[in-house]
């Protein structure tokens, strides 16, 4: 069955203002999209052929600042998809207190599939398109699924040429060169690393001794399964587009790591120590932490009943439904949600783009301490309505979100 990303995202909305007792003209609000732009993407490919794209710019809520969030290629992309993520945005912005709105993007086409001329005219095309919709004080675009650091210099440069100077805080996830931050490749993963950490403290766990499956081995799923993986901890099993790997005694993560970066599948990895397994088998191995860092609705009312684990540390967005969520609760299984768990990407995001308006730069050791300050300090208030409430950490989550927004816009009023 295919799930609907903006209905499960407006039905999250429903949960929470039942819970909170929200105005319903805010409910009404907060259910809705400010805008978005849908274009198509004309391209003369390198066989003289034209093809025809077609491309999305969503923004949830500008409310309490510039629209910020990712701009995915896949060919599964569509304008619900991206109304979603660009909700769930809001709420991730709003939860760390980051004077940012929801926002994100994305083209309707597998990046595989082109050549890198290709992908240069289509990333340029898509830029002219929406340009009067991003910019620096309006929404800041950055990587997400199949897009990177030269996307968004594509990005940068074609905007920069429009307005006639070089305009480096119109996107984040720049290479460093031109206006890009250290850490923020390795930043949802850290900021994930950070989550678990403090959420196996409260559980009174180690997490080194912890067992973990990671969903996912792109930029998300490789950082974390890096960062457990140096910390002690036994990776039974990771996957990616191709499938996934298995071992009960652990998975050698540097050498996975090393052959995925070269542009490998990991089935095609050859160790007769792993085994082959399918993603519903993965999602189904019993461990302590699974890490779902590929795409949304991964846990369902059809799976959840096979999933068999302590904890879920959410590195995608929207990867557990409603009713899985209520039935995960029931068992006690303990869902870190994305909106807290996934954030470094966007904190960092922010310091970068902080820094390219200051045009002065910080150094590792201060990114990744203020990540961890922000990250931590939201973990905690999350945390504290989970313990007085008795909810879902993501109706904790949710809860201090809303409540952020609701407030903003009550505070700013409806025009007229």
């Amino acid at each position: 069955m295919d799930l609907n990303p903006f209905e499960m995202a407006k039905k999250q909305i429903d949960i929470v203002a039942e819970e909170m007792g929200l105005d319903a003209n805010i409910t009404r609000y907060l259910k809705r999209i400010e805008r978005a732009l849908i274009v198509s993407i004309p391209i003369i490919m390198d066989d003289g052929s034209l093809q025809i794209f077609e491309g999305y710019r969503v923004h949830h809520s500008t409310v309490r600042g510039p629209g910020k969030g990712g701009l995915r290629f896949s060919p599964d992309v569509n304008l619900d998809e991206i109304k979603a993520l660009a909700t769930w945005m809001t709420w991730k912005c709003s939860l760390l207190k980051l004077p940012l709105g929801g926002a994100k993007g994305g083209i309707c086409v597998n990046p595989r599939e082109l050549s890198r001329k290709e992908l240069e005219k289509l990333t340029r095309r898509f830029t002219t398109e929406i340009i009067n919709i991003i910019g620096p004080d309006i929404d800041i675009p950055a990587p997400d699924v199949n897009t990177n650091a030269q996307i968004m210099a594509w990005i940068m440069d074609t905007y920069s040429m429009q307005k006639g100077r070089a305009v480096p805080g119109v996107v984040t996830g720049k290479p460093i060169e031109i206006g890009g931050s250290v850490g923020r490749n390795s930043a949802t993963g850290m900021g994930l690393y950070f989550v678990i950490d403090k959420m196996c403290e409260k559980l009174n766990k180690k997490l080194e001794t912890q067992s973990i499956v990671v969903q996912g081995f792109g930029n998300v799923g490789g950082w974390i399964a890096s960062l457990l993986y140096e910390r002690g901890c036994k990776i039974l099993a990771i996957s990616d587009i191709s499938g996934g790997l298995y071992n009960s005694e652990g998975l050698e993560i540097d050498k996975l790591l090393e052959w995925t970066q070269q542009g490998k599948y990991l089935k095609d990895y050859k160790d007769d120590r792993n085994k082959l397994i399918t993603n519903a088998e993965l999602l189904a191995t019993e461990c302590d932490i699974l890490v779902p860092a590929a795409l949304e609705n991964q846990i369902t009312r059809e799976n959840v009943e096979d999933i068999n684990c302590k904890i879920i540390l959410e590195g995608a967005n929207g990867p557990t439904t409603p009713e899985a969520d209520r039935i995960l609760f029931e068992k006690g299984i303990h869902v870190i949600p994305d909106i807290l768990a996934n954030a470094g990407g966007v904190c960092v995001s922010y310091f970068e783009y902080v820094q390219d308006i200051q045009s002065y730069f910080w150094d590792l050791d201060r990114i990744n301490e203020e990540l961890k300050r922000i990250i931590i300090e939201a973990f905690e208030d999350v945390f504290k309505i989970y313990k007085e409430r008795n909810v879902p950490l993501r109706t904790a989550a949710y809860i201090i979100a809303v409540s952020r927004i609701a407030r903003a816009y009550d505070l700013r009023g409806i025009f007229p």
